[in-house]
């Protein structure tokens, strides 16, 4: 579990909030970077903008609040937008889906109570720090265009392939063959420059140590446009490169814009198939985006896994209830959130407070911000996660470590999220099954005598080794079959050493057989396994 809710004088909502001074400016920071990506991810999505800051207010006051995560961030994720997309086009109703939505959620609250978060302890780090590099280039790689003022393609599509038919690459050359807006350039690359100088020159101590480098950035943006459209319209940056919210004029049509689920479609088919992937993939990519971030907490605090499923489930029942789009924990806000400074779920929730105060106090004030001062603030991001000290360190650690890291890193760029995990997972899993495999079985020949030594417990996967050992043993020796350092041979193996047993007078062999995993008598000579082990 995680330490945050660990017992002592003072309760979990009394630290959360002892640590405000660094929680308060994180929040912010955080509101800023997911402000796009909720109305991205929500375009992307084929769904109304609104219901990605539906999203992105629920998965920080909902999900924040009940989670135990100290850092992780959630709303509405990249990784869904290919389900989300197919399900509002081919449900009957917006409000089919939404009823999918609120079920999937409930569903994710049983996967909770069957304990299903212990999957997340599967995955080897390889893997997760392969995907945190993964994410990290791709940040790089997408927001890019925005850097420079080309915003054809959404900043919040991870995938490989896009929707239109592009891909990453393709639009990084339709961005080059593309005039470049001077002025987002200068705005990107000038906070670029006072991001990563500020990681180093920001005070240790004093009221400046407490405040964000990408909050100065954003600032700076709004002003360095204002003074462009006043002295330098040529570097003026026009509204289709600045943040774009939803501006209402009365409170009845900010109302409006809720939605409601449609409940008479509990009995369709289609909408419980829709609930059903949409509670699969939600739960992966939320166990698998809370382990990172675990990785990558400066107090290496852990996750109660099993809790992180209660409050998606939670967040997604009221995500859909409100006309949400479904919420997981998403990495990219998260690593923002990390690395902004943040140290318990306060930044969390009070992100999602910002969000909606934004949306329903000051939207034109947001909608001055240039798209290229975000993008050079998750720029920042995805350095800090794909740095070359984490390849080199990967590379030190051996093969068995940097293949499945790299294989993971380049299946994600080039698929998604979840495909390129997978992929990972199956190389992580083979080496596993093959250092498994290696050296498991000893064979030393004397001249006259014979050991064949089991160096760990035997599996099924054993037999064939197993096998080869005892058939190369010549007959009229004396042979020592040791298992004195295994606790557990399985039936399979246990029946080769029994006919190697009994085979073993018809060859003039004298066999002793040595421990025993069960931790009872050692067996006699020539005497069966099984009958040694017999109470």
């Amino acid at each position: 579990m995680s330490t945050e809710s660990s017992s002592g004088p003072v309760g979990p909502v009394g630290r959360m909030f002892a640590s405000w001074r660094s929680d308060l400016p994180a929040s912010i920071v955080v509101a800023l970077v997911a402000l796009p990506l909720c109305l991205g991810v929500a375009l992307a999505s084929g769904a109304p903008l609104f219901a990605g800051l539906i999203a992105g207010v629920v998965g920080g006051v909902v999900v924040g609040a009940i989670s135990r995560s100290s850092l992780s961030v959630s709303g509405p994720a990249a990784g869904l937008t290919a389900i989300v997309y197919v399900a509002v086009t081919t449900l009957p109703s917006y409000g089919a889906f939404l009823m999918a939505v609120c079920l999937a959620g409930v569903m994710q609250i049983g996967f909770s109570l069957t304990k299903g978060g212990v999957l997340a302890d599967f995955v080897p780090s390889s893997v997760i720090t392969g995907m945190l590099a993964a994410i990290g280039l791709i940040l790089i790689l997408k927001q890019l265009p925005h850097a420079i003022g080309y915003d054809a393609t959404s900043g919040s599509d991870l995938e490989f392939f896009q929707r239109d038919g592009s891909n990453t690459f393709s639009v990084l050359l339709d961005m080059l063959r593309n005039d470049i807006f001077w002025g987002a350039l200068a705005i990107a690359v000038i906070s670029l420059a006072f991001l990563f100088w500020w990681d180093k020159a920001k005070p240790k101590d004093g009221p400046l140590r407490l405040l964000p480098g990408p909050l100065v950035v954003v600032v700076f943006s709004v002003l360095a446009n204002m003074f462009f459209e006043a002295f330098a319209p040529s570097l003026a940056i026009g509204q289709s490169h600045l943040v774009n919210v939803p501006v209402t004029a009365t409170p009845a049509e900010f109302v409006a814009l809720f939605r409601l689920p449609d409940f008479g479609s509990i009995g369709t088919g289609a909408v419980w198939t829709t609930a059903v992937t949409l509670a699969i993939v939600a739960s992966l990519e939320s166990l698998l985006s809370v382990t990172a971030v675990d990785e990558i907490d400066p107090k290496r605090r852990v996750t109660d896994k099993n809790r992180e499923l209660l409050a998606q489930g939670c967040g997604n029942i009221v995500s859909g209830a409100l006309g949400g789009i479904p919420v997981t924990s998403v990495i990219v806000r998260s690593s923002a959130n990390v690395d902004s400074g943040a140290d318990s779920r306060l930044a969390t929730i009070m992100h999602g407070v910002w969000l909606l105060l934004s949306v329903t106090l000051i939207p034109v004030v947001l909608n001055m911000i240039p798209l290229s001062a975000l993008a050079a603030v998750l720029i920042a991001t995805g350095y800090k996660l794909a740095k070359p000290k984490l390849f080199t360190e990967r590379w030190k650690q051996g093969y068995t470590q940097f293949i499945p890291f790299v294989v993971t890193v380049v299946a994600i760029l080039f698929t998604d999220l979840l495909i390129g995990i997978m992929i990972g997972l199956g190389v992580g899993m083979g080496f596993v099954i093959w250092r498994s495999l290696a050296d498991v079985i000893t064979y030393v020949d004397t001249g006259d005598n014979v050991m064949v030594r089991a160096r760990r417990n035997l599996y099924f996967i054993h037999k064939v080794q197993l096998k080869a050992a005892l058939g190369r043993v010549p007959d009229g020796h004396t042979v020592l079959i040791d298992l004195s350092a295994t606790n557990y041979v399985d039936l399979d193996n246990i029946d080769i050493i029994n006919a190697f047993v009994k085979s073993a007078p018809y060859r003039n062999l004298t066999v002793y057989l040595k421990g025993d995993p069960m931790g009872r008598t050692p067996p006699m000579i020539n005497a069966p396994l099984t009958q040694a082990r017999a109470t």
